[in-house]
């Protein structure tokens, strides 16, 4: 990809607010992806995802070769054709699995054998398999294949892991073509070591990839570790490339990451939330299961312009809630993805007029 493809407009502190191109579209970043796990995301149409703002969306690879499996959505015309998603997508590239599967998997050099969680066929996925499914896939950008270590974890144990994913990441560019335009991600690895990060990072720079991805985290690490490993981790990498950490998280995460020089997130924790009653709110979350709401004329946001808060009660959301139905989901997904989104619209604007890092210090939510 030319260099060009990802610009940096405003800096503030390591804040910065830029511009992504790809060959699905611009992304103006920092940016948040909903999680399309499935070719989906949850509760939600493609077309209310425009709606409110959405740019970019993330699709899983390795529940996607399970099923449909990546020859059904290249038969189908991509994953865009396949869900009516016209704007850019991101497969992950199945590393994560390598972790949460760990009961059903073996891993060696060559990669990771393991049975479906569906009907247990047996599966090798390897750093050349992850790259051809998503290329098969047609995403746009595409995440050279990984082991994501769990936390805590001993040094020892985290440079090992480190190193397979780093041969990983060279095997994973060396079988990149680049068809359909596609970006090419590497993902740092490291555990909470400064220099392993640094080791890791190194070795994925003397690669070269149109992007950097900080892995390793969101893995039931506290705050305050995560943010210890941004302190230094963003360093790392070139300015002149976008940042993006995997599977983060709550707004408090995804502020104090801006501040640390993160452009790109991504998490399921609106979309979860939203199915499980729950909807984000300035100043917290609002439990939609409790009693306390039944009654309730208030929209869950005076202040928010979503299609959920311009039309509907607490009152009615509780009830639907209670109830167990469907257009509860749908609503509170939309609201709490409209949060999002809307957030990251504010902090790229914050960052533009140099007001980031006040908002940044006062943001508890």
């Amino acid at each position: 990809m030319n260099l060009n493809d990802f610009s940096v407009s405003h800096t503030e502190g390591k804040a910065r607010a830029g511009l992504l191109k790809t060959s699905r579209g611009y992304v103006e970043t920092p940016v948040f992806m909903p999680v399309g796990t499935a070719a989906t995301v949850k509760a939600m149409t493609p077309e209310s995802l425009k709606t409110i703002g959405s740019q970019i969306l993330l699709c899983n690879t390795y529940h996607l070769m399970i099923r449909p499996g990546e020859k059904v959505v290249n038969h189908l015309g991509g994953l865009n054709k396949f869900m009516n998603w016209s704007g850019p997508i991101l497969t992950d590239s199945g590393g994560f699995q390598v972790m949460s599967l760990s009961k059903l998997r073996q891993l060696d050099e060559n990669g990771v054998t393991f049975r479906s969680h569906i009907d247990g066929k047996k599966f090798l996925l390897s750093p050349e398999g992850s790259i051809r499914i998503q290329e098969t896939l047609q995403s746009t950008i595409i995440m050279s294949f990984d082991e994501c270590m769990p936390f805590p974890v001993e040094k020892k144990l985290a440079e090992k892991s480190m190193k397979l994913s780093s041969r990983w990441a060279e095997r994973s560019k060396v079988s990149f073509t680049g068809a359909n335009g596609s970006m090419l991600f590497g993902i740092q690895q490291g555990g909470m070591f400064k220099d392993l990060r640094e080791q890791s990072a190194l070795c994925l720079n003397n690669i070269g990839f149109d992007g950097y991805a900080i892995g390793g985290l969101a893995v039931g690490e506290p705050q305050e570790k995560m943010f210890g490993v941004l302190n230094y981790s963003t360093d790392f990498f070139p300015k002149d490339r976008p940042r993006y950490l995997m599977g983060v998280g709550k707004p408090s995460d995804i502020v104090g990451a801006v501040l640390r020089g993160i452009d790109m997130f991504d998490c399921v924790i609106p979309t979860r939330s939203g199915r499980n009653g729950q909807a984000f709110v300035q100043d917290g979350i609002i439990n939609l299961k409790n009693a306390k709401h039944k009654f309730d004329e208030k929209p869950i946001d005076k202040n928010c312009s979503c299609y959920c808060c311009s039309n509907y009660s607490r009152g009615y959301l509780s009830h639907l809630v209670r109830c167990n139905e469907i257009l509860g989901s749908m609503l509170l997904t939309l609201h709490n993805l409209y949060f999002y989104t809307n957030l990251m619209k504010k902090i790229r604007e914050l960052i533009q007029r140099g007001d980031f890092t006040a908002f940044a210090k006062n943001f508890a939510t």
